[in-house]
């Protein structure tokens, strides 16, 4: 039967804000088992002052008094070891159940960053109280703003390729990382392609809930708790083709990547993954699959705040096969 794992996110189970392939994971699990890592969020310049209510949980609490080397915007849980995953396979990472893991969240831009930076050259955060039972948050502008949540973590990820050294998370690339896809909350499996042995499999950046852009830099930033089986598919698994770059579904919908600092290559890279989606499942030309996509998929822009830029491509399943 598979087991289940939990993580917590004590000191020497997290790393901020760096993916590197001479990570030593945390735990390592079998293939079908299920890990359910608690992520926290947020440097301690942006946490809420006393006073207002808002707790800080004790363990992003001692994260912060605790000396974690800072090399990067986002603190990870993990890396997760998956036992005979090897380079050319596929990680399935199926996204099970998403907690909250605070009563508030924040949002917050400043100088340099974002869609905007020259703009909004300064600082500003708001902390943000949200309503468990509800599933809302009520955003402290005007009146205050009530939204429904949608939660779903903006970074999940494998170990690079060991080439590539330490990296930041801030952006996305191949192994996946900093996607801020809110495509891929509860129900949702993301696949990532497999560059070291055991996988090692992250995930951190909790958020409550976003827009397609997340333009100012930040979505409703807060703590949650993923519950992730971790599926493994060798040599890409199939009728797929070894995998090269992230891709996702959920009940509705397949979902291509492209990642980018140019949004106009992110756009076509999202393009190809999704032809050679439609190619591979399909008894179609890529000429017809190219045809088929200006008929029938959706392009939506995941974010333009990470340095690379994403956009996503959405096809309905039933449509083709």
């Amino acid at each position: 039967m598979p087991a289940t794992h939990r993580i917590e996110p004590s000191i020497p189970n997290v790393r901020w804000g760096a993916f590197d392939a001479a990570f030593a994971p945390v735990a390592e699990v079998d293939p079908g088992d299920l890990v359910i890592l608690e992520c926290v969020s947020g440097a301690k310049d942006v946490m809420p002052p006393p006073g207002s209510g808002l707790a800080v949980p004790e363990r992003l609490a001692a994260i912060h008094g605790g000396g974690v080397p800072r090399l990067g915007p986002h603190i990870l849980t993990g890396p997760v070891a998956v036992k005979g995953a090897e380079p050319g396979d596929c990680l399935r990472v199926e996204i099970e159940k998403i907690e909250l893991g605070a009563d508030w969240g924040f949002c917050a831009f400043r100088p340099l960053v974002g869609t905007l930076p020259e703009d909004f050259p300064y600082h500003r955060v708001l902390h943000i109280p949200v309503d468990r039972q509800a599933m809302t948050c009520k955003v402290p502008v005007g009146p205050g703003i009530t939204l429904p949540l949608s939660p779903f973590f903006g970074v999940m990820g494998v170990a690079p390729p060991p080439e590539w050294g330490t990296i930041s998370t801030k952006e996305p690339r191949a192994h996946g990382g900093n996607l801020d896809n809110k495509e891929c909350g509860e129900g949702a499996t993301l696949f990532l392609p497999v560059f070291v042995p055991g996988a090692n499999f992250s995930a951190g950046d909790g958020h409550g809930v976003q827009g397609d852009g997340e333009v100012c830099i930040n979505a409703l930033e807060m703590c949650l708790t993923g519950h992730f089986r971790l599926g493994l598919e060798k040599g890409g698994g199939g009728k797929d083709p070894v995998l090269k770059y992230p891709r996702a579904e959920t009940k509705t919908h397949y979902i291509s990547m492209g990642m980018h600092e140019d949004l106009d290559v992110a756009m076509k890279t999202a393009l190809r993954e999704m032809i050679a989606f439609i190619v591979s499942r399909a008894n179609l030309s890529a000429a017809d699959a190219y045809q088929l996509c200006s008929l029938c998929v959706d392009f939506h822009v995941t974010q333009t705040v990470n340095g690379e830029k994403g956009v996503h491509g959405m096809l309905r399943k039933g449509l083709l096969f």
